[in-house]
């Protein structure tokens, strides 16, 4: 048998594909803040094409209102600026809002009597309903990172028989 360095897979099955990659942006911790987050995202996902169907926009804007409401009403006094990030992989979508507060929040379950307090239990039933994941991570300036990821549409890999080159 010959030996020499291994083969590499073709090209075709290790480039990214279109829609996938990173995005970042920064926005001050205010209520007015929460829409135009949610509003990036949404521009993002359509303007590069991400396979998503309307179940997973609908539950990844409600998750990008959620955390972004989360880091305005709870870190703003440590944090003025929050970070929003959308990073899209070739099968899933993960939105992930960074502040400067060290507090992380633990999802509870409020009673029917009260105005507010859901947002993590909601983010972690969505999430999960989805066949998801989320978390909450430390940085390493001492804040937090809340995240959630979703899978995305079924999407045919180039090698399938279903797609056309």
């Amino acid at each position: 048998m010959p030996s020499g360095p291994p083969a590499e897979p073709p090209e075709e099955l290790t480039a990214p594909l279109a829609y996938e990659g990173v995005w970042r942006f920064t926005a001050p911790a205010l209520e007015s803040s929460v829409p135009q987050a949610r509003h990036a995202v949404r521009d993002l996902l359509r303007d590069q094409r991400v396979p998503t169907g309307p179940d997973i926009v609908d539950g990844l804007l409600l998750i990008t209102s959620e955390l972004v409401t989360n880091a305005v009403q709870h870190a703003a006094l440590l944090s003025p600026q929050i970070a929003v990030e959308l990073a899209v992989g070739a099968d899933w979508v993960r939105v992930a809002v960074e502040d400067n507060h060290p507090y992380r929040p633990k999802a509870l379950e409020a009673d029917e009597d009260d105005l507010g307090g859901r947002g993590l239990w909601l983010i972690k039933m969505i999430t999960a309903e989805a066949g998801g994941k989320s978390g909450v991570e430390h940085t390493a300036s001492g804040g937090k990172v809340v995240w959630a990821e979703l899978p995305l549409a079924c999407v045919p890999s180039p090698t399938s028989p279903s797609s056309s080159l």
